[in-house]
Order: C-alpha cells, then structure tokens, then sequence
C-alpha cells in the first residue's frame, strides 16, 4: 500500500478496534494509521459519536478513553465535505454514508463487517472488503500493539473538522 492509499473505516470496525487491541479490525486501524490516509465526514464522524456514548458501552470503555478516541480520530483523520445528498446505494441506506464519502474522498477501500456493504463488493473503484479481507490485501497489518489512537500520532496537520475542543453535538473532549 503507498502512504497516500485512501481509505474509509466503517464505524463498526473502529469500535471493535478500540474494544478488542488485538483483534483484526485493530490491526487494519494501525496500519491504516501507519501507512495510509483514513477519511471522515461530519455524518461518518456523527455515526461514531453517537455510538460510542451509547450506555451498553459504559462497561467496556471508560468516558476518558472514548473521549480521547474521539479526539484523536479528529485529529488523524482526513476530513471530506459530501457535498450531495447520500445517493441509494446500499440495502441499508444508514451504510450509504460511507460508499458517499468513499467516492467523495477518492478512497480505494472501504472497511467494514456490515453485511449490508460487504455485499456491494466494489463500487465505482472503491473496494469494500471485511478487516480480514483488507489485513490480507494490505499484507497482514503488522505486530499486535496496543491500541490507542493516541499513541499513533501521525499527522500534526490541525483537523479541518470539528473543533478538536468539542465534538460535532458540542460535548467536551477534553
């Protein structure tokens, strides 16, 4: 993979990543962060908000811990305005958010373990494949680490996404 490959994490894939530091969705995250450049747009980002404050997540994640994981994938992430409406692509129209931002983004590969868009398999160039699909495809992903976006800080470059200071509905992330 070069180090301008695009690609686009499905939210589900983030949060296995942030729960489980060895699993394979971890380790595509890692990589991804390492050698590639991951997208986000203000619906994807709002996606991993809302689900990440969800109260059945209390006992597996701290508050700390997901307001860092939330700042830092602001941070890290390259942003991308979707300019149109999500166009119907998927059976589950929640998922067509991320092909969107994937064609915006001129994004390679998409990442996800929704079913619903595993089985679109490509998309105007765009490679939807499953963590293990993508760890395969990028050459097996590395060592296991830790997992924190927070010791993976790639880029310094300011985020031109929400302000760093607050989430997109206004929530501290300090």
């Amino acid at each position: 993979m070069t180090p301008d490959m695009r690609a686009v994490i499905d939210t589900n894939v983030l949060i296995s990543a942030a729960l489980l530091e060895a699993s394979v969705p971890a380790r595509v995250v890692r990589h991804l962060l390492r050698h590639g450049r991951m997208l986000v747009s203000e619906a994807t980002f709002a996606e991993l908000e809302q689900r990440l404050w969800r109260p059945k997540f209390d006992r597996y994640v701290s508050v700390a811990v997901r307001k860092a994981l939330l700042h830092d994938w602001a941070a890290v992430a390259d942003w991308v305005v979707v300019d149109a409406a999500p166009e119907r692509v998927s059976r589950d129209p929640d998922d067509d958010k991320f092909v969107q931002l994937a064609i915006a983004g001129s994004a390679g590969l998409l990442v996800s373990g929704d079913a619903d868009l595993l089985v679109l398999g490509t998309v105007q160039g765009v490679a939807i494949l499953s963590p293990a699909q993508a760890l395969a495809l990028l050459g097996g992903g590395g060592q296991v680490l830790p997992f924190a976006f927070a010791a993976i800080r790639i880029r310094s470059q300011p985020s031109t996404g929400p302000s760093l200071g607050k989430g997109i509905r206004g929530r501290a992330m300090t």
